[in-house]
């Protein structure tokens, strides 16, 4: 058994100490906010956050975050009000498919919690997650007004 903190709640699950913690996340406990895209670590959509870093996870074995807290996109909203940087997302029109977007938002929402007024320059070395709709210009506006929010 793997213990760890989720969006809040220590779980406990029962999987090979090196399964990726996306498909623990994902198949295990339920959570489909988080996505799988390159399986490589190099497109961001399976970012979360392990202890408040932004961390992608289809490379990621659970065992590595045993005792660690975890948050995903579905435990970054406050009940029903939505986080200021996914209310900067729908102000601001971001998604077109929308499938980065969770990775996308979990890499900004630790970048803010870093940085809360980062530059251009900061965005681009902070947040490296690839969207194929190249919604990169709305992403940056996004991120511009949930810093000043």
């Amino acid at each position: 058994m793997i213990d760890f903190v989720l969006n809040g709640e220590t779980v406990s699950v029962d999987v090979e100490p090196d399964t990726p913690l996306l498909w623990v996340i994902r198949d295990t406990l339920g959570k489909t906010g988080t996505k799988f895209g390159c399986g490589v670590a190099a497109c961001g959509a399976c970012t979360v956050h392990v202890d408040g870093v932004a961390t992608r996870t289809c490379v990621l074995p659970v065992e590595a975050v045993a005792s660690a807290s975890v948050t995903t996109i579905e435990g970054i909203a406050a009940g029903e009000t939505r986080h200021r940087v996914q209310q900067a997302w729908i102000d601001e029109q971001v998604p077109q498919c929308g499938y980065c977007q969770s990775g996308m938002i979990m890499a900004v929402t630790a970048l803010l919690a870093e940085n809360p007024s980062p530059t251009d320059a900061d965005i681009d070395d902070a947040v490296t997650n690839i969207c194929r709709c190249g919604t990169y210009s709305r992403i940056r506006s996004a991120i511009h007004r949930a810093a000043r929010a």
